[in-house]
């Protein structure tokens, strides 16, 4: 894991290495990115580079979760604490689109959402890709806690499950996408928000345990 040291590197000298490992990695890969080129680049030393991050790998996923902070900014906060029964599904279905644009916006992102699914795969240098995911799982908690205090998450099963149930089918979700932007059409795009709400809706909703209820009951 990057080290928490990084923030204390000045801002020019941060946005010098970004910049560098962007454009090296989005022209290259992953695997054929060198780090090398990326020191010319960015004017940084090699034990400088070590001395906050362990290896590509991590670089690359720090990399990830600043250009998300800078992109979320840009779609706006999501207060969990204030969706309510008829809010709930519609203000993640409108957060969602503000989430579609952006990314419409920056298809750069979407090129580096395969380099990390490619990372996240390989057992061996994925592990610094659980760090985002992490993140999600709590965000993830949260939402649903608001969902069932609010009456619109089922809670007939343990949070733990439905975390996992969520997770995944995110993950899922954000895979195919990443796979199949380039092929979408724009209207395909814009009805990607009310599609896969609608998914989590049918999994995770209150009232799909109703439907469960007078179905066997």
């Amino acid at each position: 894991m990057s080290r928490n040291r990084f923030d204390n590197l000045s801002a020019e000298r941060q946005k010098a290495l970004f910049e560098a490992a962007a454009e090296e990695f989005a022209a290259k890969g992953f695997d054929a990115a060198s780090l090398n080129r990326i020191l010319e680049k960015s004017g940084m030393s090699k034990s400088s580079l070590y001395y906050y991050f362990d290896d590509k790998a991590d670089l690359f996923v720090t990399l990830i979760e600043r250009a998300l902070s800078v992109l979320f900014g840009q779609i706006g906060a999501f207060e969990t604490e204030r969706l309510t029964a008829e809010t709930y599904w519609s203000d993640i279905t409108l957060h969602y689109k503000k989430a579609v644009a952006v990314v419409g916006d920056n298809d750069w992102l979407v090129r580096f959402g395969g380099l990390f699914y490619q990372l996240r795969g390989d057992p061996k240098r994925g592990g610094p890709t659980g760090r985002l995911f992490e993140v999600i799982r709590r965000w993830t908690k949260a939402l649903i806690e608001r969902g069932q205090a609010v009456g619109v998450v089922r809670d007939d099963l343990p949070i733990s499950m439905l975390i996992e149930i969520a997770v995944g089918l995110f993950e899922t979700l954000d895979r195919w996408v990443v796979a199949n932007w380039a092929d979408l059409s724009e209207a395909e795009r814009q009805a990607l928000p009310e599609v896969h709400v609608g998914l989590f809706r049918n999994l995770l909703g209150q009232d799909q345990t109703v439907r469960q209820t007078e179905k066997f009951g």
